[in-house]
């Protein structure tokens, strides 16, 4: 039988809730109900307010702390308030992704210099920035789990430079992953399908992109953010502790299908 409380003690933070549909969020409460300590990020005042209701209403007690990806500061900062606070951290979830939502639409070519610099920031390079700073925390080793989409392999339209960010973001995993093995700390990313989230959004058509893919996945369904959570669950867990540098699809198959 599984220990339903196989994170009791651990310490893992959480990156990337804006409401209640976010993957980050379905991961979060996987996390709790499976015993983990949870801390929560937020960008900035704008977004503050969201999070913290959404945390206080389901997870009383939990750690909240502001981190703009994009500041260096405050990724010292944050890696200063988890010491503080906890000594040692056992998991990361970095659930961040963003790009001007001119780039999301059209043509791939038309990406300006700007677009690409800030889709690479917040999206890709975000994890190495975090994981610089919050792997010397982890000194008991632990799991450090991204989340990406087969629009970094295949052409998805209108994904444009996102699908190129996350392609880095992949490559950043399988890098990470060998320099942080020595500590005992995994890194994985977590290929979803196409799921209806704020960012999705963000994506020209993006719901003429789900037309269509329930009938071709081969469990004839949709992904949900559930799904995801259980696999982040898995890596997250000592069930997971042979799996590195590896992207996990949470996607009910549909990237095995040919259309």
């Amino acid at each position: 039988m599984t220990d339903l409380k196989m994170l009791q003690g651990k310490n893992i933070v959480v990156m990337g809730v804006a409401n209640k549909r976010s993957i980050a969020w379905a991961i979060a409460q996987a996390l709790n109900n499976a015993g983990a300590n949870l801390a929560f990020t937020y960008q900035d005042e704008r977004f503050k307010g969201k999070v913290e209701r959404l945390v206080n209403e389901n997870m009383p007690g939990a750690l909240m702390a502001p981190c703009n990806v994009a500041e260096d500061a405050e990724l010292d900062d944050l890696a200063k308030r988890l010491k503080q606070e906890w000594g040692t951290l056992h998991g990361v979830v970095h659930s961040l992704a963003y790009a001007k939502k001119e780039e999301l639409d059209g043509l791939f070519v038309d990406t300006s210099r700007e677009g690409f610099h800030l889709a690479h920031d917040i999206s890709s390079y975000s994890l190495t920035a975090a994981a610089r700073r919050l792997y010397p925390l982890m000194s008991e080793g632990g799991s450090i789990i991204t989340l990406t989409f087969q629009g970094s392999e295949r052409v998805v339209p209108n994904y444009n430079i996102m699908g190129v960010a996350k392609a880095s973001l992949e490559a950043s995993v399988r890098y990470l992953a060998a320099d942080l093995g020595p500590h005992e700390i995994r890194v994985n990313a977590i290929s979803a399908g196409p799921i209806k989230t704020l960012s999705a959004k963000g994506v020209k058509d993006f719901n003429r992109l789900l037309d269509g893919v329930e009938e071709r996945t081969p469990l004839r369904r949709l992904a949900t953010a559930d799904d995801v959570a259980a696999a982040a669950l898995f890596l997250a867990a000592d069930m997971s502790r042979a799996i590195t540098g590896t992207v996990i699809y949470a996607d009910c198959g549909y990237h095995i299908m040919a259309t």
